[in-house]
Order: C-alpha cells, then sequence, then structure tokens
C-alpha cells in the first residue's frame, strides 16, 4: 500500500505532470525565415538610400538565428564596413534589439562573442514574428540605422501581408 500511495505521489507531482504534457508536443517547431529574394531586396534598398545620402557602406541582413542571408557593399565604401555591417546585424538579431538601444542600455553585451553595439543595426520583426536583423556601416551611425530602417520599410509590406 505505501509503495502505491509513493508511487501515485510522484506520478501526480506537478514537475511529472509538466514533463508528461510536454511530450505531448510536437517533436519539430516550423519557422518562418526570409527568402533569399526578400533579403536581398532589404540590402540594395538600404545600400541605394545611404548611396542618395552621398555615402558609401555596406548593408548586411542575417536570419534570426544570425547567419548571413545577404550582403551587399558599395565598391568605394571601406574594407572595415563588410565585418562591421554583418556584426551589427548579427547583435541585433540575437538580442533582437537595435544596436541603438543595447549600445546604451545594456554595455556589458561588448563582451559577448561576436556582438557590436555600435548604432546601425535594427532587428527585422513584423506582425509578431521575428525575421532577423539588418544592418548598415560606413556612414554616420544615426544615417546607418536610418540607411538599415529604409532597407526594411521596403520590403515590410510584401511580408506583412505575404506579398
Amino acid at each position: 500500500m505505501k509503495k502505491l500511495a509513493l508511487f501515485l505521489a510522484i506520478a501526480l507531482s506537478p514537475g511529472l505532470s509538466n514533463a508528461a504534457r510536454a511530450s505531448d508536443l510536437p517533436p519539430t517547431l516550423s519557422l518562418e525565415t526570409l527568402s533569399p529574394g526578400v533579403a536581398n531586396r532589404i540590402v540594395v534598398a538600404a545600400l541605394e538610400d545611404c548611396t542618395r545620402r552621398g555615402y558609401k557602406v555596406s548593408a548586411a541582413v542575417v536570419g534570426r538565428d544570425g547567419n548571413l542571408l545577404a550582403f551587399l557593399r558599395h565598391p568605394l565604401s571601406g574594407p572595415h564596413t563588410a565585418e562591421v555591417s554583418q556584426r551589427k546585424a548579427y547583435s541585433s538579431a540575437t538580442f533582437r534589439a537595435p544596436t541603438s538601444a543595447l549600445a546604451k542600455a545594456r554595455p556589458d553585451l561588448n563582451y559577448a562573442p561576436g556582438a557590436l553595439l555600435i548604432v546601425g543595426g535594427i532587428p527585422l520583426s513584423v506582425g509578431g514574428r521575428f525575421y532577423g536583423g539588418v544592418a548598415v556601416a560606413g556612414a554616420e551611425p544615426e544615417t546607418d540605422e536610418q540607411c538599415a530602417a529604409a532597407g526594411f520599410a521596403s520590403v515590410k509590406e510584401d511580408i506583412e501581408f505575404g506579398g
């Protein structure tokens, strides 16, 4: 009788009942990601926006996992802009916040591997769905962020409405 009571106490404990419910969940997850064409449109629009403003920059888009999806560098931009744009995009994606906000609020994150908290990176999120990050490097930091936002704005409606 004591063994039965112990078994029931263990089986009905909150931790185990949650574990049992967790096993009822599907074994895989479905994630939406940006298509290569949309990622390329973002970097093209960002680079064009900065070029119109008189800056020669690099633009990068990364997925939600921080991996590079699209990259474009103006032929006359500095060689450092390639890595800087990618690291800013990585930071905005993996921390899911604009690098401008992170630089002020979380200077400790400067020590995170691969992070670069310089203004110019923004997360890509539409309708409650998160897709990654975009960043620009080579202009004034605030202009970098504006150009990244212009790149995202060029496709945001298409993503939102599935067009």
